[in-house]
């Protein structure tokens, strides 16, 4: 069902970015197609003014007392757009007109409109296209960029507001579920106290009050979903010898957990959330056991080095290859038949952004064993997250 869920959400979020592509794709097609046309015409205009100018400048160069000079020197003037070169016929530049930068080579510019001054002299105008005709070839590409700039802000704005949606609607799924555990968990315990008292020396039930504190621990992470985690100042070897001491009991009799500690181990102390942090190292511990083929060892090691707590935890499983290393802690990876493959993501997670530590696999032998590390700084440096 979640599956499903998640199948048909990506696939609306898709088609929202395909309709919004080819939305894209039009306005820009359409408005290229019709600034096209406009440059296509007014180039033709432009052509058209250029000749009855050049024209108008023959007449103004063999005017006599019989020639309007007024009328084709407005003519003349009232070309305030349009760049003009009046080049001999050697090449030679005469005369310009609205240029702000000379090209090197006029003879590469619209033209030549050919003026013939008399028998023996014969100008020639060279032209470039108008500023407003110029601005008007790099209108399709300004309106592109605001045409996906809003696009791109309006994808950002539906995929924030669908992604909003989802975790209310799992935090609120979450914290439903804790809320329903609560009953079965106070039967179990109820039930729990009733053998304890008709069986008090019988070994296992202390082992069934464990599963109950392990399930109260669960509840209260599912009722927290979607708050900020409180953080503490806490010993570190405390909580991973209670969390191998509950994994041991409930793994593959092949696999033995061990701990190891420096010297100092019961002075290391930072800021943790127990709880959460008990989750990361029983991922660790699972991940390890279903690493390992036949008999195997899971250790866990913490020292100091300097200002930074050191927890590592190593397998003699099957090994990652290194390609692997980062790609394992991304939402969905897993090289198991059953699972989603979002446990490291959240230690990571976990880690990370609670803890402002970090997690990385430092290192791994393909057929030897693999060693995640955990980095946490020291007391003297770690502050509560805000």
């Amino acid at each position: 069902m979640k599956r499903t869920v998640a199948l048909i959400d990506r696939l609306r979020y898709y088609h929202v970015w395909e309709v919004a592509l080819a939305l894209t794709i039009f306005f820009v097609a359409a408005s290229i197609f019709y600034s096209n046309f406009i440059s296509v015409r007014l180039a033709e205009e432009e052509t058209k003014l250029m000749e009855i100018w050049a024209e108008a400048t023959r007449q103004f160069i063999q005017a006599d007392e019989n020639t309007d000079i007024d009328f084709v020197s407005y003519i003349i003037e009232n070309n305030t757009n349009i760049p003009v070169y009046m080049l001999d016929a050697d090449g030679n530049i005469l005369l310009t007109r609205n240029v702000r930068d000379t090209v090197a080579d006029p003879t590469l510019l619209h033209g030549p409109i050919v003026v013939d001054i008399d028998e023996n002299t014969t100008q020639y105008i060279f032209y470039d296209d108008s500023y407003a005709l110029r601005h008007l070839h790099i209108y399709p590409y300004i309106s592109f960029g605001v045409l996906a700039l809003f696009i791109i802000i309006a994808l950002v704005v539906i995929y924030t507001t669908q992604r909003s949606e989802q975790n209310r609607v799992w935090v609120g799924l979450t914290k439903e579920t804790a809320h329903q555990l609560g009953t079965p968990i106070s039967s179990l315990a109820a039930w729990q106290e009733l053998l304890h008292q008709r069986y008090p020396d019988d070994e296992y039930i202390p082992q069934m009050q464990l599963d109950i504190n392990r399930l109260q621990a669960i509840a209260e992470r599912f009722s927290k979903v979607g708050s900020e985690p409180e953080l503490t100042l806490q010993p570190v070897f405390p909580i991973i010898r209670q969390t191998t001491d509950y994994m041991q009991a409930r793994i593959s009799k092949k696999v033995t957990l061990h701990t190891e500690c420096a010297a100092d181990c019961t002075e290391i102390v930072t800021q943790l959330n127990a709880p959460l942090f008990q989750w990361v190292l029983e991922n660790l511990i699972r991940n390890a056991v279903d690493a390992i083929s036949g008999t195997g060892d899971i250790t866990l090691r913490l020292h100091r080095e300097n200002r930074t707590i050191v927890l590592d935890v190593t397998d003699t499983g099957k090994g990652i290859a290194r390609n692997s290393f980062k790609r394992v802690f991304r939402p969905g990876y897993t090289t198991k038949k059953r699972g989603w493959g979002l446990g490291l993501s959240l230690s990571k997670r976990i880690i990370e952004d609670y803890h402002r530590g970090k997690i990385f696999v430092c290192q791994s032998v393909q057929g030897q064993g693999t060693t995640f590390r955990i980095l946490l700084k020291d007391a003297i440096d770690n502050t509560p997250a805000a």
